[in-house]
């Protein structure tokens, strides 16, 4: 291969006057021819036929050699994981605590879906919207399990609280105390995720940040404002016969979107 640098109107003008420099690489490696005129602006790179099996400097991409550090860091005790790599260990507990905080949200949705059940309490729509509510929250969890044993760490789950059997409140009633406790349960796993997003970012895991972008915040944002709509209805309905027909609506919500 034969590379030439010449200047850039010489391709236009053949004249040797306009020359102002060329470069020619033979396939030696060694010889080197140098013409000068009287007027020169501007270098263009061109390829002709020749051969040249020396690698340029800087320009050739030697793997062997750049992959010879990771090739020393691959583990070979059997517990170690094998595709970890820039995955801290900080990156990694903050993970196995969302993993918790989710868990434990589903298992409190899951106590809310268990009272609005109940045949003296028969809100079915309640009832429905927080079974699904728990069972979105343990997807999460198990999507987070998923991220951590693909970027090689280790699933630690830990105790989940006993949640509680009774919402209903002298005040305000069992479905607006419930839809509340939903709301601040979101907005703590919000506040959760982003902390989140922050250890990823100090530890400059820019592929678990983009994960928590991307699978959780936005949906995050929609389901805040989701149950703060509810939250808003409820407390015009107020206890009585309105809150079946708030019922209804969630009973058949998605009838209705259909």
């Amino acid at each position: 291969m034969l590379l030439k640098v010449a200047p850039a109107f010489a391709l236009l003008n053949t004249h040797e006057e306009n020359l102002s420099s060329v470069i020619s690489f033979s396939s030696h490696g060694s010889a080197l021819k140098n013409f000068s005129a009287k007027n020169g602006n501007g270098l263009v790179v061109c390829a002709s036929k020749g051969s040249n099996s020396k690698p340029l400097t800087g320009v050739v991409f030697e793997p062997f050699e750049e992959v010879k550090k990771e090739l020393m860091l691959v583990p070979t005790v059997p517990q170690a994981s094998l595709a970890r790599q820039k995955f801290t260990d900080q990156s990694e507990a903050a993970l196995n605590e969302q993993i918790n905080v989710e868990y434990n949200v589903s298992y409190v949705y899951h106590a809310m879906y268990a009272y609005f059940d109940r045949d003296n309490v028969a809100l079915k729509g309640l009832a429905k919207f927080f079974k699904e509510s728990s069972e979105e929250e343990r997807e999460h969890a198990e999507k987070f399990m998923e991220y951590q044993n693909k970027r090689g760490g280790k699933v630690k789950l830990q105790s989940i609280l006993m949640p509680l059997s009774e919402f209903d409140h002298a005040e305000k009633g069992d479905a607006l105390y419930a839809m509340e406790l939903a709301l601040s349960l979101e907005k703590l796993t919000n506040e959760k995720l982003l902390n989140l997003h922050a250890v990823a970012t100090r530890n400059n895991d820019v592929q678990l940040a983009d994960f928590v972008e991307n699978e959780y915040l936005q949906e995050q944002v929609e389901a805040i404002k989701k149950i703060s709509e509810y939250v808003a209805q409820l407390r015009r309905v107020d206890k009585g016969h309105g809150v079946w027909h708030f019922d209804q609506m969630l009973l058949h919500e998605a009838e209705a979107l259909a």
